[in-house]
């Protein structure tokens, strides 16, 4: 009886010491009536400060005592749920820049977050908390594509800050939903800032831009996605700007980013980035003091283990428990805005399933997404569209039949993915005697010197011949494996083997040979290009890109794209990689010929621009410029037509861009119509930024182009439509 009535007493004991201490948690933080601020307080102020320490790192233990539940902050959905299971795979972020279409980019991207709603429902049914399998995605990657060397380039939406912005904005804007008070899923802006390669020194090196350059080129699109996207997140870069790495700087973070921009989101570091700024840029000596700075500049999270040090450095009096606090409210946030804390009846978000993953509608989506990313560069005596009649078509080269040049990197998987040659077959007649032959290894010489592979083209009456590179050719340094230069390009070349197949082609080939590109970034055609009779740029195009392929070659569909960065002929042509200065990169500053300029893309038909009219042509600093013209498809096809707007300084003594693309419109044109196309350029986009880095009203007169590619005589030359012109000045 002793030992019963001891052990009954016992458990009495601890049920009522447990309801003592449930009794002492305010869990009113559940409370949907009270403000966002006061509810975050209420849950952040009960935590111990090593349990908020632990929570400013991606994996984020749970607080049971709290019922806050673990939490992987790291995942990826650059071009669809990426690295977690069956999801739709869209065109890769270079391929819808080629778009040219921010209503796209939002219809894209919020499919991509109803997928991660989805499957974070079903995951969290599971009991799977996984990395991958969250709502915070490490997207868009907002860097400018300043240097076609760069192997991640191929992520970005090109080289121009402005159609970046416009991109970028609105893919933030699907990712995030338009609900009032929960976030769909929480989209991040990255790598902040002054990031675009080298990829062999991207944890060690330090870019020292201009401040003419930093403004004017590299801050635009995160400034847009900040203050007109809202973005919920910002990844700071490995690199150090002007000496400082950029996790640890006080100008990027704490002064641009949260005082200039008011953001009111959370600042992420890049997966091991905080270690290096100690032990990879020496900018402090230990990893206690690297920690602590970027926490005191305005880090919220670590991805990776180097936040553990902030429990030394509170003892140590490197930082307060009161800034630990802070910057942990500023996660909790982020998770209450995601619904995180509420009932599911409360989230308009939270009523999907299975059935909303990789769906039929989110199909459709990606093979409209890389139909309109293809650009046709070439069309010599309009050898395209073919007939699906033709009777001998022969499909060759190393990535006819590959699933990997669809993908690009940061991919999910998808069981539907349809190559190249499976696009053509399933669209080409039956009568139709389809021949294929992959003909050259993708990346080095054939290992058997007989090869019957070209002489089909002898008896082929259409040969299409796929090319390229893939994401193991070219991207981030720890995956692209069979890179050259660790992730980048040493050349703009296509691999040798691959040269040299195309010229046996061309030497015995019957009917025309139509190039198809697969790649991330340009390509240089030279000693090729004469050789082929069509070519299309197809980027790395999802998994629809085998049927939006076709579709573009047999004429379902006119080709639409355009070029969101210049292809120049050669690396000759580009200043050294390491140098972050702007001049003669990109369409902008760039004074040599490249082989295809920034904004071009052929369609099937023809476009004619006429009747360009002003609201004014002299403007005070306070003025709206309105600009319309008419626009016609004279040809016998129905297009899509982008028509860009440029404007070029005439007196340039202000180091200025040689021409800025200021607007840009998608629009539909059946056969044999006109529409009238009109832009409205706030006096702010007139302004530009002066060599100290200040957005100022420059007086003086300006040439206003609006065409459909960049202006210059080489798109003229190679098909473009004549642009209008007019002048005008500003007073």
């Amino acid at each position: 009886m002793k030992i019963k009535f001891t052990l009954t007493m016992f458990f009495v004991l601890c049920f009522v010491s447990l309801k003592a201490q449930n009794k002492e948690i305010d869990f009113s933080f559940q409370d949907t009536n009270l403000s966002l601020d006061k509810r975050v307080e209420i849950l952040v102020s009960q935590m111990t400060t090593d349990e908020k320490i632990d929570q400013l790192r991606n994996g984020a233990p749970e607080i049971e005592r709290l019922k806050v539940p673990d939490y992987d902050w790291w995942n990826e959905a650059l071009h669809g749920v990426a690295r977690n299971g069956k999801a739709t795979i869209f065109p890769q972020g270079i391929g819808v820049g080629a778009t040219f279409d921010p209503e796209l980019a939002e219809r894209v991207a919020s499919a991509i977050s109803t997928e991660a709603r989805a499957k974070y429902i079903i995951s969290q049914k599971h009991g799977n908390h996984s990395k991958y399998a969250g709502l915070t995605f490490w997207t868009p990657n907002v860097n400018i594509f300043r240097d076609p060397r760069w192997g991640r380039g191929q992520e970005t939406y090109g080289e121009d800050p402005f159609l970046t912005s416009k991109i970028g904005v609105a893919f933030v804007k699907g990712l995030q939903g338009n609900d009032p008070n929960y976030l769909k899923s929480a989209a991040c802006a990255k790598h902040y800032a002054v990031h675009s390669g080298p990829e062999s020194i991207r944890h060690h090196f330090n870019a020292e831009p201009t401040k003419q350059d930093l403004y004017e080129t590299y801050l635009p699109a995160f400034e847009a996605l900040v203050v007109e996207g809202k973005v919920e997140g910002v990844m700071t870069a490995y690199n150090a700007v002007y000496g400082v790495p950029a996790g640890a700087s006080k100008f990027l973070i704490q002064d641009i980013l949260i005082d200039d921009w008011n953001f009111d989101g959370y600042v992420t570091s890049d997966c091991g980035a905080v270690s290096g700024i100690s032990n990879k840029l020496k900018y402090v000596k230990t990893a206690e003091e690297g920690a602590s700075v970027a926490l005191k500049v305005g880090m919220n999270l670590n991805c990776g283990g180097a936040f553990s040090q902030l429990k030394k450095a509170v003892k140590n009096g490197l930082v307060s428990e009161e800034l630990i606090h802070e910057r942990t409210k500023q996660l909790f946030k982020t998770r209450f805005r995601l619904g995180m804390f509420d009932k599911v009846d409360n989230n308009p978000y939270t009523k999907l399933g299975s059935e909303n993953i990789h769906s039929k509608e989110h199909i459709s989506l990606a093979r409209e997404a890389a139909q309109k990313s293809i650009v046709l560069l070439k069309n010599t005596n309009n050898t395209l569209p073919l007939s699906k009649e033709i009777k001998v078509p022969y499909v060759t080269g190393p990535f006819a039949n590959s699933a990997d040049v669809l993908m690009g990197s940061y991919y999910g998987v998808s069981p539907g993915i349809v190559t190249v040659l499976a696009g053509i077959t399933d669209a080409v007649s039956l009568s139709s005697s389809l021949n294929y032959r992959s003909g050259a290894l993708p990346f080095h010489k054939n290992i058997n010197p007989k090869n019957w592979a070209p002489n089909v083209a002898a008896e082929s009456d259409v040969t299409i011949c796929v090319v390229g590179l893939s994401a193991d050719r070219e991207g981030e340094e720890v995956d692209a494996i069979a890179a050259l230069n660790v992730g980048d390009k040493i050349d703009l070349k296509l691999p040798e083997n691959q040269i040299n197949y195309v010229k046996q082609i061309a030497k015995v080939k019957k009917g025309p040979l139509v190039l198809v590109i697969a790649s991330g970034s340009p390509v240089s055609l030279e000693g090729i290009e004469e050789y082929c009779d069509a070519i299309l740029q197809i980027w790395y195009p999802g998994e629809q890109g085998g049927n939006a392929v076709a579709d573009i070659l047999f004429g379902d569909i006119s080709p639409s794209g355009h070029l969101p960065i210049t292809f120049p002929k050669n690396v000759a042509q580009l200043p050294s990689y390491e140098d972050y200065s702007m001049q003669g990169r990109t369409y902008k500053y760039m004074t040599k010929e490249p082989m295809f300029p920034f904004g071009f893309g052929l369609t099937y038909s023809k476009t004619t621009l006429k009747n360009l009219t002003v609201s004014d042509k002299k403007l005070k600093k306070d003025e709206k410029l309105e600009v319309t013209v008419d626009v016609t498809n004279t040809g016998n096809c129905d297009i899509d037509e982008v028509v860009q707007l440029y404007v070029s300084p005439i007196n340039n003594k202000e180091n200025l861009p040689i021409t800025s693309l200021k607007a840009f419109k998608r629009i539909a044109l059946a056969k044999g119509s006109s529409k009238k196309v009109s832009f409205s350029i706030d006096a702010d986009d007139l302004k530009v930024i002066n060599k100290k880095g200040e957005k100022v009203w420059y007086k003086g007169d300006y040439k206003l182009i609006v065409g459909n590619s960049s202006p210059g005589k080489l798109s003229e030359k190679l098909g473009a439509a004549m642009p209008q012109e007019a002048i005008i000045t500003l007073k």
